[in-house]
């Protein structure tokens, strides 16, 4: 008996063995079409978290595979297969291609649609495309790789963030920036008081693509939000059936500045004093101080990303922890960033109902350094030390004078720039949420028919300090100086709309139908306590809150693979307008024509693709500048306006002016352009030309004493025109095993001129613009009928025969014989003609190499640089016994007085700069993918102009936080 238990037992194991035994796969995952392998495809055993990714070659092992399992082998792009599990030790396979997915899709507003079939001006960038580094702002991403998309970098400041323009904007008062949507919520144009950049709660690493809408075909589904473009971010999510992956990725940089602003040594200011009349040699020190050497520094940092994702049935995750720090060029400036990221997916109801939750949390930390001792040092005395201890200013030397028996510092002196930094502290934290939770239902009983919902929310809520101490010769008043503030922002959004697409076979017609509602609400609070001039002030509280109600609809037909029609309607309803015009209607219409899928291209060797399309559309500005500036309301006064009661000073309070009729500026946009692809799309593209005119334009003009609250008002008075024209092209040089090559190339010419500015009909009335340096209320440009808003208002200067500048000579335009203002002219501008970007991708086997190149044309800058300490006067002629330092030019000019408004000083900022170089390694491994890169930004610009930098916003430079160059080493593992 015991012998037949034991003889059963041994059977029992050995029995089960080919049902339980557990074996090891392995296999060669490739093309079918090519032969080439492909890396990155998911294997997975059905039902199970267990799998795995080919490597480079395409080669895969899985273990603990049993009989009856089955694996799925799944890859973007290429249709799954399933294989049954029946004992084999290799198991290679050839993936198709899926027709479907292989017309890119592309999101357009509240829906997507696919790449063939896009009637609108909308491009798609994704993460394969985007700028390599330590990249802190997510436009940065984008720089250089849209045409008609214009990224112009802020300050070297650390977490720093840039301008973007989609064709130029269309406004002169009002916002010019762009609608940013993240997953679904819009944010609010606003921006984030005490944030450096609006984005930075956004972490680059987690972001899948940009999608950017150009014309108002694409945009007007947003409304009165839409006229500067918009540009919907999507953020990485997890994946169906996807094996368990962990990745750490660090990138650590360093950076110095490429240059200084040119100024007079120590000897040749020593040397121009002393040979200049009536100035006095004694107030010189004994020094040789490079001031701007005492205040930069090299930059450091480091970012750090975390990520954890997993697709296991139905449910799919993916977690990322990210931290950022990173000092700035400028001694003291820090920045710091530490975000988690999350992002859940829950498929129920036979995939009928799709539940996704994104939440990006962000808490920033800055320390703000004093960006005024960038102009202090350029202006700073150079024969001065750094310190004395003899003086009452912490240790600094200042210039100083003996008043009342005491030594106090000289008020209009230029201060220590290295005090500046050091006696200043300035401190800030951000936290925000942008979270949205998205719900999908396609109905059962008519599965063409989905409902969506969207309810999400932007929370910022913002903290700081500033202090500057008695002893600061930068404190002028009696008391220490601090502010402390409280700021945050709310912003809540529920979206609602029903999807219908049905194929209709009698009719060949694809029909998608959309249409919903919105709600959005915005309310901000700020509260700010601290000293003003000799006395501590408790500020008034600053509460503003906002809402707008939308409705939309969209109707899209494709008709026979070949016709395309296209037509949306949004109704915006804003608390910021005047009841009489609160509701804004926006239509528009596209239509395209896919030749390709006509019979006499559909069998073509060099043709794969060919679309022409045009549309219509009307668009808004929200962003007009006035909370509510139609309603008449009244501001508590600050500084000095009060009125005393014995021991008590009570604050007044101050009407403002407004306009009962107030409202938001509109736009009319037409479009027309032609897609392309050779060679099976080996060589693609695009050209888009545009005509938008701005209409009910906001600028702030005169008014007639006595006809408002003040002799300037807010108002619609003007229209602007702009033009352009937008050429995006894509070639893949080398497609091979081994080697693959890929050029990306985009231009955009534009035009922007005023045609309307002034109720009246006065054809010479102007604006002056662009404040600059030096003098008080001095503007160098202006806003002028049939001129672009960026011209420069200037004095042409005469030359002698050796093309020196001749002091106070100008042309003399009228004809009068003598030079007053009216023979100052409108003259260049800062807005470029044309402006480019060059891509190039380079894979061989385990190595890839990328650069970007970006260009500007016909653009010119002010270098106010060189005109607010270019003349002897500048640093000669002060108020009390100090002199300051000089631009080098003033030895090329010789100018003695100021010459602000010669045209002298314009520059043309022409560049092409190589931006973004990276070159990296990959070594795949059984458990361990591995990943090795370096890259240089800011690496090399070629220009003419004179400054540090010829891209300046605005085209003033002045004081600008110089750019560094900055080398990035990267390490990836993936688990």
């Amino acid at each position: 008996m015991r012998t037949l238990i034991k003889s059963t037992l041994f059977l029992l194991f050995m029995l089960p063995m080919s049902f339980f035994a557990q074996n090891t796969v392995s296999g060669n995952v490739s093309e079918n079409a090519t032969g080439l392998p492909l890396p990155g495809v998911n294997v997975i055993v059905k039902g199970t978290s267990n799998g795995t990714t080919t490597d480079f070659d395409g080669n895969y092992t899985i273990q603990n595979v049993a009989n009856e399992d089955v694996l799925i082998f799944s890859f973007l792009g290429f249709v799954s297969q399933e294989i049954p599990y029946q004992g084999q030790s290799t198991i290679d396979v050839l993936l198709d291609e899926d027709a479907a997915s292989l017309d890119e899709v592309v999101l357009i507003g509240y829906g997507a649609t696919s790449e063939q079939d896009a009637t609108g001006a909308v491009e798609k960038i994704s993460s394969e495309q985007f700028n390599q580094g330590a990249v802190v702002a997510p436009e940065q991403l984008i720089a250089g790789k849209s045409a008609g998309v214009q990224v112009t970098p802020g300050g070297g400041a650390p977490g720093q963030g840039g301008t973007i323009r989609i064709r130029g904007g269309s406004s002169l008062s009002a916002s010019n920036d762009p609608l940013i949507v993240v997953d679904g919520v819009p944010l609010d144009q606003r921006g984030v008081s005490g944030s450096r950049n609006a984005l930075n709660s956004i972490n680059p690493n987690e972001i899948e693509d940009f999608t950017v809408l150009k014309d108002a075909a694409a945009t007007s589904i947003y409304g009165s939000r839409a006229s500067n473009g918009v540009i919907l971010i999507t953020t990485k999510k997890g994946k169906k059936d996807t094996p368990f992956q962990f990745t750490y990725d660090v990138k650590t940089s360093i950076g110095n500045i490429n240059d200084k602003v040119n100024v007079l040594s120590a000897d040749e200011f020593r040397n121009l004093i002393t040979n200049t009349p009536g100035t006095d040699p004694s107030l010189l020190g004994t020094a040789n101080t490079d001031w701007q050497d005492q205040i930069y520094q090299t930059s450091v940092g480091a970012i750090h990303n975390l990520t954890a994702t997993q697709g296991k049935g139905d449910f799919y995750y993916r977690l990322n922890f990210n931290q950022t720090a990173e000092t700035g060029v400028l001694t003291g400036d820090y920045y710091e960033r530490n975000a988690f990221n999350i992002s859940l997916n829950q498929d129920l109801f036979d995939n009928k109902l799709k539940l996704t939750l994104t939440s990006k949390n962000s808490l920033d930390k800055n320390k703000f350094a004093n960006q005024g001792a960038i102009g202090a040092a350029v202006a700073m005395d150079p024969t001065q030390a750094i310190y004395d201890d003899s003086l009452p200013f912490g240790g600094f030397f200042e210039f100083s004078r003996v008043s009342g028996g005491r030594v106090t510092q000289q008020n209009l002196a230029i201060r220590n720039p290295v005090a500046l930094l050091e006696q200043t502290t300035d401190n800030n934290q951000t936290k925000r949420s942008i979270t949205n939770l998205n719900a999908e239902y396609k109905f059962h009983f008519l599965p063409e028919l989905k409902a969506v919902v969207n309810a999400g929310f932007d929370y910022a809520e913002a903290r700081g300090d500033k202090f500057t101490p008695l002893i600061a010769a930068s404190n002028t008043t009696n008391i220490d100086q601090f502010t402390k503030y409280d700021n945050f922002n709310r912003n809540l959004l529920l979206d609602t709309y029903l999807n219908y697409q049905k194929e209709v076979d009698f009719l060949a017609t694809e029909v998608d139908l959309t249409a919903g509602h919105s709600y959005q609400e915005f309310f901000s609070y700020s509260d700010v306590f601290g000293t003003e001039q000799d006395r501590t002030v408790d500020f008034p509280v600053n509460v503003n809150r906002n809402s707008l109600e939308s409705y939309f609809a969209r109707a899209s037909f494709d008709i026979n693979d070949k016709y395309l029609i296209s037509a949306s309607i949004r109704a915006d309803g804003s608390s910021r307008v005047a009841p009489q015009n609160r509701w804004g209607y926006f239509p528009a219409a596209s239509i395209g024509w896919k030749l390709h899928n006509e019979a006499f291209l559909e069998d073509s060797k060099i043709v794969s693709k060919l679309k022409i399309r045009g549309g219509y559309g009307e668009t808004g500005n929200y962003e007009i500048g006035a909370n509510y500036g139609y309603l008449g309301l009244y501001t508590p006064s600050q500084g000095g306006a009060s009125y005393q009661f014995g021991n008590t000073f009570v604050s007044t309070l101050r009407p403002e002016e407004y306009d009962e009729n107030l409202k938001w500026e509109s736009l009319i946009n037409y479009n027309a352009g032609i897609d392309f692809g050779f060679f099976s799309n080996r060589l693609s593209g695009s050209v888009d030309a545009y005509y938008r005119e701005t209409e009910d334009l906001i600028a702030t003009v005169p008014v007639p004493a006595g006809a408002n609250l003040s002799d300037q008002l807010l108002t619609n008075v003007g229209t602007t025109v702009s033009r352009g024209i937008e050429v995006g092209l894509s070639g893949d040089i080398v497609r091979s095993e081994d080697f693959n090559w890929t050029l990306g190339y985009n231009i955009a010419f534009q035009e922007l001129e005023i045609t309307q500015l002034t109720l009246g009909d006065d054809p010479n009335f102007f604006i002056p613009q662009g404040g600059i340096s030096g003098g008080v209320g001095n503007n160098i440009q202006l806003w002028k009928e049939g001129y672009d808003p960026t011209t420069f208002f200037v004095f042409r200067q005469v030359y002698n025969e050796a093309g020196q500048p001749i002091e106070g000579a100008y042309v003399d335009v009228n004809g009068d014989n003598q030079i007053t203002e009216s023979d100052r002219q409108p003259y260049k501008k800062a807005t470029p003609d044309y402006f480019m970007g060059l891509t190039n991708t380079m894979n061989y086997k385990n190595f890839d190499f990328s650069f970007t190149f970006r260009g500007s044309f016909g653009n010119y800058i002010y270098n106010n640089t060189q005109s607010a300490n270019g003349f002897v006067e500048s640093g000669t002629n002060t108020p009390s016994n100090y002199y300051s330092n000089f631009n080098s030019n003033v030895l090329d000019s010789g100018f003695i007085d100021s010459q602000f408004f010669s045209d002298y000083y314009l520059e043309a900022a022409d560049f092409v700069k190589l931006d973004n170089v990276s070159i990296g390694y990959s070594i795949p491994g059984e458990k361990v993918d591995f990943r090795a890169s370096l890259t240089a930004s800011n690496v090399l610009t070629i220009t003419d102009y004179e400054g540090l930098d010829p891209e300046v916003f605005g085209g003033i430079d002045n004081n600008f936080y110089p750019r560094s160059r900055r080398f990035v080493l990267g390490l990836n593992f993936a688990f």
